[in-house]
């Protein structure tokens, strides 16, 4: 994915200085650790970053975690039972420790201050993307559990790279019912949770429609809503995530 962001110079100059001012007043410190981040470093400090969960080698159509050894555009035998809706997949890390207790600080406690390194986290990944991709669609969330949360975590997540890229943020895709947590379920059990879970209102106009989510577990939300939005008029669906869980089929 190509940013389609350009500022012009005198433009870049004064955010720089407005940055440099900002960090001199108020140090951005890292969102793992606390310590002050260094020049370069965005919202991590590089100890933290260098210790991530990075995941090596991935199912190209669904960033299921595989093992070493195999080629780029390999497809796990999950995909090649059951072929997935997407025509790319990514996740930016594993889900494994620091990056599952942050996520769960960030949605359940309201930790918020992890938002501007999650973000940066996802426009790292979305350089492995597709370029034709022309909107983005964070995961909804249903309005129960939005006004409980406060946020949508996949939305909060996202602006950044909205920010980044300059696409559009698809609106009118909505969680028409409220589902039980699809956390300890098994895959067929979520794809029975998740039926009818979700509707669109009025018209997709995108082609190639990038899904943001916080964690892929099973895949199964992303499969649901990309089948969606396949029947209402978009041509390809791609995903991308924070993180993606080990060995969850």
């Amino acid at each position: 994915m190509r940013s389609k962001h350009v500022l012009m110079p005198a433009w870049h100059v004064l955010c720089e200085s407005i940055a440099a001012l900002e960090q001199a007043i108020m140090p951005v410190r890292c969102a793992f650790c606390g310590v002050d981040c260094k020049d370069g470093e965005q919202y991590m400090c590089a100890a933290c970053d260098a210790d991530l969960p990075r995941i090596r080698h991935s199912c190209a159509t669904c960033a299921q975690v595989l093992v070493a050894g195999v080629s780029g555009d390999t497809t796990c035998a999950d995909c090649q039972r059951r072929p997935s809706p997407f025509v790319s997949a990514q996740a930016a890390l594993a889900y494994e420790f620091p990056v599952d207790a942050a996520i769960k600080r960030f949605k359940y406690r309201r930790r918020l201050h992890y938002v501007p390194a999650f973000g940066a986290l996802l426009c790292r990944a979305a350089l492995r993307m597709p370029d034709d991709i022309d909107a983005i669609l964070p995961v909804p969330l249903h309005w129960i559990r939005h006004g409980i949360r406060g946020f949508n975590q996949a939305s909060e997540i996202s602006r950044p790279l909205q920010k980044l890229t300059g696409l559009p943020v698809i609106s009118n895709v909505r969680r028409v019912r409220a589902t039980p947590p699809q956390s300890g379920l098994t895959a067929k059990e979520r794809r029975r949770n998740l039926k009818r879970a979700f509707a669109v209102r009025g018209v997709i106009n995108a082609k190639h429609i990038l899904i943001v989510d916080d964690v892929i577990t099973t895949g199964e939300t992303c499969r649901q809503i990309a089948r969606l939005l396949l029947d209402n008029g978009a041509e390809k669906i791609s995903v991308l995530a924070l993180a993606r869980a080990v060995g969850s089929q």
